[in-house]
């Protein structure tokens, strides 16, 4: 009785770690925990603001700090394409940002606030222009581009509409 004893807990202890059993779990992480505590990022403003300011247009914060204790870290974060890398069907880079429009008319969000994401199964270009929801490891490595500098990169294992 205390052999099979033993060898039920060593076969559940087995199962628990197994990664079968364990899924990978991605945190529903807000955008705001991309930023330091204490840090404030700059307002966003309208594309009406910036042509009636024009001298502010391309004054982005370029050096916003990150959260180093995010890397490598499992994460669920909603947001909006800017499509870098694709084919004829699909995009497999973009720039995942926090509100519609950035990158695009006025100046990026600060990098803290833009992730590089990689996904190269790509996400269908019909789901590109609404909000989705990304999963991935994300790393904290500044990258600088032509259309912004990012603070964060991701390999996203998942890109889903948002719902």
């Amino acid at each position: 009785m205390k052999r099979f004893a033993v060898l039920v807990i060593t076969l559940t202890s087995l199962l628990i770690g197994s990664p079968m059993v364990q899924a990978e779990e991605y945190v529903n992480t807000p955008w705001k925990e991309l930023i330091p505590e204490g840090y404030k990022p700059p307002p966003v403003r309208s594309q009406a603001f910036y042509d009636a300011n024009p001298e502010l247009a391309n004054q982005p914060e370029l050096d916003a700090p990150v959260v180093e204790a995010l890397h490598n870290k499992k994460v669920k974060i909603p947001g909006y394409v800017v499509q870098l890398e694709g084919d004829a069907t699909k995009v497999t880079q973009f720039l995942l940002v926090p509100y519609f429009g950035a990158c695009i008319h006025v100046p990026p969000p600060p990098p803290n606030q833009i992730i590089e994401v990689d996904f190269p199964d790509g996400v269908p270009y019909e789901n590109t222009f609404d909000a989705v929801w990304v999963e991935g490891t994300l790393s904290v490595e500044r990258k600088e581009g032509d259309i912004a500098v990012v603070g964060y990169t991701m390999d996203a294992v998942t890109v889903t509409p948002y719902y």
